[in-house]
């Protein structure tokens, strides 16, 4: 598939209320502009989900912006919005495949986006796009799988196959919202691994959430730790420190 062109992200003053006077995100300001694994860490409850759907606008910011694409997000809807979002890949958790359809099928509703309501309904894909859904089946190494249904899938060949779904869509930036957490640890090496391949192929970010700081260190070029709603460390992964991860998950004796 083709390099998408480079694409800055931006947060600006980003809040969010689930309920009234209890924030979740508390004045996010990031900016993402560089290729590779950018890992968010941080406890669970800190905001990290709630900022990647804020992005993706899965859920309605209560202030802020986010620009994408010269494109304040925030303040579009309906086809406008569609439009800017189908350059956005989501990694989720759960895989959120269709159980009942092949690997390969899977693959291509990456690409309904870009497709006429006529079209998407008849599932009329072109011949480059299948062929795109082939080549990048062979490159998360399930060319064996094509016609396998989703449900007859290990949980790190699942996670291949959403992984590969969000790479269909072209996108300017890839979120993954903690991809590894189900996995075990040897299979979790190779999501990431993945995932950092595809991010560095397409020149774009990758966002990861993930609970595993080493798993992150490893692979991340870039590390955003969270406690609170608030960012506490934005930096290389070399430049965290015991005295950060404190910070971000408070306390000591988990560090031992």
């Amino acid at each position: 598939m083709a390099e998408s062109q480079q694409n800055y992200l931006q947060i600006r003053n980003l809040n969010h209320e689930y309920e009234a006077g209890k924030p979740i995100l508390r004045g996010i300001d990031l900016n993402f502009d560089q290729p590779g694994i950018i890992a968010i860490i941080g406890p669970s409850g800190t905001g990290k989900s709630t900022l990647l759907r804020c992005i993706n606008r899965l859920i309605n910011p209560t202030s802020g912006e986010v620009l994408f694409d010269n494109v304040d997000l925030t303040s579009v809807e309906g086809k406008e919005l569609r439009r800017h979002r189908r350059h956005i890949g989501m990694v989720f958790q759960e895989y959120n495949l269709v159980e009942r359809l092949t690997v390969i099928e899977n693959l291509l509703t990456g690409r309904l986006g870009y497709m006429s309501a006529w079209n998407a309904w008849r599932r009329n894909y072109t011949q480059d796009d299948i062929n795109n859904a082939f080549e990048l089946l062979e490159m998360v190494g399930l060319k064996d799988f094509a016609k396998q249904r989703a449900d007859s899938l290990s949980g790190g060949q699942r996670q291949r196959v959403g992984i590969a779904r969000a790479v269909m869509q072209d996108p300017y930036v890839l979120l993954a919202d903690e991809p590894t957490s189900s996995l075990d640890p040897k299979t979790a090496v190779e999501i990431m691994e993945l995932m950092d391949t595809l991010a560095r192929r397409k020149n774009i970010p990758a966002l990861v959430n993930i609970h595993d700081v080493s798993l992150a260190q490893r692979f991340a070029v870039r590390m955003v730790g969270m406690s609170g709603g608030h960012v506490v460390y934005d930096g290389p992964p070399e430049g965290i420190t015991e005295d950060h991860l404190k910070q971000i998950y408070g306390g000591e004796s988990w560090l031992s």
